[in-house]
């Protein structure tokens, strides 16, 4: 049996825990491979919105086995509050929910180090969630990390010996805290992460391989801010790409089924660095108004543009990506005319090539298609799409040469066309 990837093509916030809700149900598991509380998968259904940073987007079907994989950082506070929230609204996650022993912990210490490292770069800071997923991973590699597992062998000397490190930089920085106000909370959330199953998540995993089990790989952010591959600085700290799912879970190349590639049917990005399409004027206040494109973690307000396909392009090649899943196309029903940029102009010459530097010169070219100025959020089947979307689905899979499997008309569950 194989493991099937799920992951964003773009620059994140593709609409990624919805998918993953929807195909659920013909998985026996659900498997977050990276990333961490900076991730927000939203999900909509029966008249109620939830929204999920660490928890695979599984949780809600029952009789699954959820896993928070070992390429996840984990923030004990975070976490607990997610749990609690979950609790409440009536969802049992005791059962369904499995942590890797070699998840990466988010120590308190770690948010005050990405604030004090924001702060110093001023006007070029990246633009950070602050929550300290940076310098998490940063111990990871430099081997000064530490993990789920740890919670249960000789914690306090490894936590107090990390803690007087992070001290000594934050000192360099000057920068002022209060590490109480912050640690009480954090251990609180330990003791509710001792409550879960705390496993060698990569021998379940393969061993559910080899008894015919079928697995879904769950992956955060986008593929446009991976680390090696996407617009560096401007990424995050792990691989959000199809190979972040091996190294994330343990799982071998092989092992790799269906590539599932989600992009939005326009494109967006929050905080700093390049986005060629980016729109400042009223039709890029319109798609954020009409997208609800605010962070679902951070509220922060999502620049706003036209799709690009030399992107797509790009992340479709270094994810081997077998199908597309294009999320919130209702967003685009009012428009009279439609533009996808088909390639880049760089200091005067045309390519379509994904460049090194996004940065330097790179002018969009477009192309413009009709719209179909149709409420789409009604649509309940793919004979019901109007002629100009059909021609736009047409147009997309003859320039990504993919074919586009499932369509999302609406943020619930139900707002889902399988193709």
């Amino acid at each position: 049996m194989k493991v099937d990837v799920i992951l964003g093509l773009q620059w994140g916030d593709e609409g990624k825990g919805k998918v993953v809700d929807v195909l659920t149900p013909n998985y026996n598991m659900v498997a977050r491979f990276q990333g961490g509380p900076n991730a927000g998968h939203t999900l909509e259904f029966e008249n109620q919105k939830y929204v999920l940073r660490s928890i695979p987007s599984g949780i809600f079907q029952k009789g699954k086995i959820n896993i928070v994989g070992n390429g996840v950082v984990i923030d004990p506070a975070t976490f607990k509050s997610e749990v609690e929230g979950l609790e409440a609204s009536g969802h049992p996650l005791t059962d369904r929910l499995y942590i890797s022993k070699k998840a990466h912990l988010i120590l308190p210490t770690h948010r005050l180090l990405d604030a004090a490292y924001e702060q110093a770069k001023g006007d070029s800071k990246i633009g950070t969630t602050g929550k300290g997923i940076g310098p998490t991973y940063t111990d990871k590699v430099s081997r000064n990390g530490l993990r789920v597992g740890d919670l249960l062998h000789n914690f306090d000397e490894k936590y107090q010996k990390a803690v007087a490190r992070h001290k000594e930089i934050l000192a360099q920085y000057n920068f002022k805290y209060n590490l109480e106000e912050i640690e009480k909370e954090w251990f609180e959330g330990v003791e509710k992460l001792k409550t879960f199953q705390i496993i060698d998540s990569e021998n379940l995993i393969n061993k559910c391989l080899k008894d015919g089990e079928k697995i879904l790989a769950e992956g955060a952010q986008g593929s446009l801010l991976d680390v090696d591959f996407g617009s560096y600085p401007f990424v995050t700290s792990s691989n959000t790409i199809c190979a972040g799912a091996c190294t994330g879970l343990g799982i071998a190349p092989r092992k790799i089924g269906d590539v599932f590639g989600i992009f939005k049917a326009y494109c967006t990005r929050v905080g700093s660095g390049p986005f060629p399409t980016e729109l400042f004027d009223e039709t890029g206040q319109l798609l954020r108004d009409k997208g609800h494109e605010y962070g679902s973690v951070t509220g922060r307000p999502r620049r706003c543009g036209w799709i690009d396909l030399v992107a797509l392009r790009y992340t479709i090649m270094i994810n081997g990506v077998t199908k597309l899943v294009m999320m919130k196309s209702d967003v685009l029903d009012s428009f009279e005319t439609i533009k996808a940029c088909v390639s880049y102009n760089i200091n005067g010459i045309e390519t379509e090539d994904f460049p090194f530097d996004l940065s330097e010169g790179v002018e969009p070219v477009y192309v413009e298609l009709p719209g179909w100025q149709t409420d789409m959020t009604q649509i309940q089947s793919e004979n019901e799409f109007p002629e100009e979307f059909n021609n736009y689905l047409i147009f997309l899979e003859q320039e990504l040469e993919v074919p586009i499997a499932i369509v999302s008309v609406g943020p619930d569950r139900a707002q889902t066309i399988i193709r």
